[in-house]
């Protein structure tokens, strides 16, 4: 499948600048619809818009002029849809500037993680601000930005608050060389794409202390089983967690380096302290934050996270990575 026909395009404000939010802001125009661009920050929007580069992508990237720029939100009412493509502390007011201009197309998000400061889901947060009924969608599953905008095979879910809004957003996303899936568990996938990340800082640290290939794949096994138990207690459904949105995209940011959680895990194992590792990493850490809503929400329903636990303990107890693999391995038998 290539571009969309006229009669099926759309428009899309893309809400965020970073390089997860263009690169889909690029695949979605190579599909012949209409998207905006928009971000903050004023000398980055002029930069792109003078030279036609963002290099937060892949260094030299182009950014194709049919994407239209925006410093802030364009008029809402000339778009089919947002896309909020931040880091979950940015969710809350890109719904604010949204609800503004009483936009009642379509809110749909690809940020992984948390509503900040608090355990609850972003698929919580929009109804707060729009209804109850308002569509909605989340796409998630393992995706590296920079890969996705050169057009490489990517795969990901889609999951809406009903059947028709997951077959839209489906529709609008897929093709050329991206796949779409619909799903119908909101939760699964949510908590899938939040909670990998939290692994992925035990494999980078599993292998910064040169552990080898035996213990990441325990780690990545065993952390999909804690990942499992959590979500269904949540009320997700088992097998959302062996799809796109759970298996995927752990293994996805577990195993390579251009994952930021798990570049911090390497950091951390190497002796960096917590602020040295972030400033290493030069990005965004969600899995850092999220180690503390998964012990909450760990405690909150009486499941067992060990891994989860000794990542909390190492990032904000001050816990030598080398005594949390000890704590791991130390604990009693048990059936798998």
């Amino acid at each position: 499948m290539t571009a969309q026909s006229a009669a099926d395009s759309v428009a899309i404000a893309v809400i965020g600048t970073g390089a997860f939010g263009t690169a889909l802001a690029v695949h979605l125009v190579s599909l012949g619809h209409r998207v905006a661009l928009c971000g903050r920050n004023v000398a980055h929007i002029d930069s792109i818009r003078q030279t036609g580069v963002h290099d937060r992508v892949v260094e030299g990237f182009k950014v194709p002029k049919t994407i239209d720029l925006f410093v802030g939100l364009p008029q809402l009412d000339e778009f089919d849809a947002v896309l909020i493509a931040t880091s979950c502390s940015g969710f809350e007011s890109a719904l604010e500037q949204i609800r503004a201009q009483g936009f009642s197309g379509a809110v749909v998000w690809a940020c992984k993680g948390f509503s900040p400061g608090t355990a609850d889901l972003l698929s919580t947060r929009v109804p707060a601000h729009f209804g109850e009924d308002h569509p909605m969608a989340v796409i998630s599953g393992p995706s590296f930005a920079a890969e996705l905008a050169v057009g490489m095979p990517t795969a990901l879910s889609v999951a809406g608050n009903s059947l028709d809004i997951s077959e839209k957003v489906s529709q609008w996303f897929h093709g050329n060389n991206l796949r779409t899936y619909v799903q119908f568990d909101m939760t699964g996938v949510q908590v899938g794409g939040a909670i990998k990340n939290v692994y992925a800082i035990a494999a980078g640290i599993s292998d910064g202390l040169g552990f080898g290939a035996n213990a990441r794949s325990a780690l990545i096994t065993r952390g999909l089983a804690e990942m499992t138990r959590l979500g269904v207690e949540m009320g997700a459904a088992h097998n959302t967690f062996l799809g796109l949105s759970g298996l995927g995209d752990l293994t996805l940011t577990c195993t390579d380096n251009q994952s930021r959680n798990r570049r911090y895990g390497l950091a951390v194992a190497d002796g960096m302290s917590d602020e040295a590792a972030l400033a290493k990493v030069g990005q965004a850490v969600e899995g850092r934050i999220t180690a503390r809503t998964a012990k909450v929400l760990a405690d909150r329903y009486d499941v067992e996270c060990p891994i989860i636990e000794q990542v909390y303990q190492v990032v904000y107890q001050n816990l030598a990575p080398s005594d949390a693999v000890a704590a791991l391995l130390s604990r009693s038998i048990k059936s798998e």
